[in-house]
């Protein structure tokens, strides 16, 4: 059952994203165009999101198991630190830059479009990049 409503609800999302243009990688440039052509349709997508995200943050920590029985896994870091500044500048910059964050950039693949697989896989590179870094880190820091 859970796995029948993880994928119906990532559907949702996917169709969400779809229908408010956000897998378009032009209306992402445009809202970040502060300067030229200012394109607000983003804010008001991303102000829905933080409405429903609240409420239903608000609700899990009510919670001790989901609606379909599962745990509550929430995060529980509250520091900012350097890996979490880096991090979100290499999100933003990338963001900005290719116009795509992953989930549009997985519903614009999966709808057949080139711009879409191209930052899927350049997504996956930098992933295995990092774990590699990881590893390596964690190697030199044992020995």
């Amino acid at each position: 059952m859970q796995k029948l409503s993880a994928f119906f609800i990532g559907l949702l999302f996917g169709l969400g994203l779809l229908l408010s243009g956000m897998t378009d990688p032009g209306k992402v440039q445009g809202f970040l165009d502060l300067a030229g052509a200012w394109d607000p349709s983003l804010a008001f997508v991303m102000g829905g999101a933080i409405a429903v995200g609240f409420f239903a943050f608000a609700l899990a920590k009510q919670r001790t198991r989901s609606f379909l029985g599962g745990g509550m896994y929430l995060p529980k870091a509250t520091e900012i630190d350097r890996r979490l500044v880096l991090g979100s500048l290499t999100f933003g910059v990338g963001w900005g830059l290719a116009g795509f964050c992953p989930g549009p950039g997985l519903v614009s693949m999966a709808s057949g479009e080139t711009k879409g697989l191209v930052f899927v896989l350049a997504m996956l590179m930098g992933m295995a990049v990092f774990e590699s870094l990881e590893r390596l880190g964690a190697k030199t820091r044992t020995t």
